[in-house]
């Protein structure tokens, strides 16, 4: 393994991959920093640029926008009181309180590090515990994976938020979407109404470009004029050594949950950032500062948002299960570049794996030094108008879409996924479940039709096979668990 992170470092550092790394970062960040524009929005956006690339290019661009869209958010959230993606919700809470009393740039900064921190603490775990998790992968068969997908499928309870109602129904519509085309098995064209487009279902990058990226934008475009003008006012001194020093056990402690709540599937940053941030509260012995400008209230959610950019795809990489919005589209890259998640990925596309995951070190060295670096010159990008930035990402989506088949018929499903993305929005939906349904919809049906073929018509396999077993009970539990969750939010 030692052999192939060094050839990986090699790789992430040579002239032909390291720009793409950089470009990613700083595109990240930038993306990050805009109020409104997600790390999910990003990739999902930036996606069809990689078509064309080799594989290492293209998985190293899109990680690198991922880890510095996660940071980025901090920095509106920090000077603006506005979360640049919702994983930056909890910054919010201290950091707009620091840069109030004149040190934005000490927020920044520990911010920057903590991000750092996260990040490095997230690659090192998934360097380490994804080749056994390959291992136990192994064992999987077709009942295995469609209980998996069961289990995956359950996580859409937990994450839609206030709304498991609305969480399951957009689910279901998933389901429904997913269903579109020719039977895995029989080949009998369902839902197709005699359109040949539609005899392999809906394509997975138009759908994502308009749930996320074209709906966000429709949204935006309501409020061109609000926050067109924007005041970064603010004193330079970033957070002493000593500081850092100080904030370090709950930085590596906040590292460590996040990257444990980002291996969950479904579990995503904004998740693992309240987390993070309620547990350093609740165990830190000045608890009364936090929500005042608390250096402990930004480490705390930053180091844990950025521990899922790692966590999040242990599953992704082993098993094939995306552990969040972002993942779900690194899913979709790695098939378009024809890399299939799973064990055998470690062992046919080692280089291309351990390219990655030394990428992912070096881009968060990268993300630190751009963070402390160039703390003012980030700034101004808030600062661009809504009215210039929103038809340059309309332009790219639609290009996006087009550019996956040649397909006009993919720009009118982008464009109608963006309306339906809208509306979603607009009664509180979210999103996320739609596209675990699109993803995993299939793999339920396909490998439950398949264990049963093998089973000769019966279902012995739902309590015969422990793998099986363990996962349906861990997807009641996770079912059970967020319903008495909603049950003690609506007492409350």
């Amino acid at each position: 393994m030692i052999d192939l992170l060094v050839q990986g470092l090699g790789t992430a550092l040579s002239p032909q991959v390291f720009p793409f790394l950089f470009f990613g970062v700083m595109g990240g960040i930038a993306i990050g920093s805009l109020p409104g524009l997600t790390a999910t929005m990003g990739v999902a956006v930036l996606l069809p640029l990689t078509f064309g690339m080799e594989s290492t290019r293209a998985l190293v661009l899109l990680v690198g926008i991922y880890i510095g869209a996660i940071y980025g958010g901090s920095i509106s959230a920090i000077l603006l009181k506005t979360p640049g993606t919702p994983a930056a919700a909890a910054t919010v809470l201290d950091g707009h309180q620091m840069a109030s009393r004149g040190e934005a740039a000490k927020a920044l900064s520990i911010s920057a590090i903590a991000s750092f921190v996260g990040g490095m603490v997230s690659t090192i775990m998934l360097i380490s515990f994804s080749p056994i998790l390959a291992k136990f992968a192994l064992r999987f068969g077709a009942p295995e994976y469609f209980a998996l997908a069961v289990f995956g499928l359950s996580i859409i309870a937990s994450i839609s938020g206030k709304h498991p109602i609305k969480g399951l129904l957009a689910g279901m519509f998933g389901l429904l979407v997913a269903t579109v085309g020719l039977d895995p098995v029989t080949s009998y064209p369902r839902f197709t109404f005699n359109q040949m487009h539609l005899y392999n279902g809906f394509s997975i990058i138009p759908v994502l470009i308009g749930l996320f990226a074209l709906s966000e934008a429709f949204v935006q475009m309501e409020n061109f004029r609000v926050g067109s003008k924007i005041d970064t006012n603010f004193k330079r001194g970033i957070v002493s050594l000593k500081e850092t020093i100080g904030l370090l056990p709950t930085m590596l402690k906040s590292a460590l949950m996040g990257t444990i709540i980002g291996s969950i599937p479904g579990a995503g940053a904004d998740i693992a950032a309240f987390v993070t941030y309620n547990e350093a509260r609740r165990s830190s012995k000045n608890s009364k500062a936090f929500g005042t400008g608390c250096m402990e209230g930004i480490a705390a959610p930053e180091a844990g948002n950025n521990g899922v950019t790692g966590g999040a795809l242990v599953p992704l990489l082993t098993l094939g299960v995306p552990g969040d919005a972002v993942a779900a589209i690194m899913l979709g890259a790695l098939i378009i570049q024809g890399l299939q998640p799973g064990p055998l990925l470690f062992t046919q596309n080692a280089d291309v794996i351990y390219g990655l995951f030394a990428s992912m070190l070096v881009g968060n060295v990268l993300m630190l030094a751009l963070g402390l670096l160039g703390v003012k010159l980030f700034c101004r990008v808030v600062e661009i108008p809504k009215r210039v930035i929103i038809p340059v990402i309309i332009t790219l989506s639609v290009v996006g879409a087009y550019s996956m088949n040649n397909s006009v018929f993919d720009v009118w499903v982008a464009l109608g996924f963006g309306v339906i993305g809208y509306l979603m929005q607009k009664v509180e939906m979210p999103a996320s479940p739609v596209i675990l349904a699109v993803i995993l919809g299939p793999m339920a049906e396909s490998n439950l039709r398949r264990a049963v073929l093998m089973y000769q018509g019966h279902y012995d396999f739902l309590w015969s096979r422990p793998i099986t077993v363990l996962f349906l009970a861990l997807a009641a539990i996770s079912l059970f668990s967020s319903w008495m969750r909603a049950k003690k939010e609506r007492n409350v």
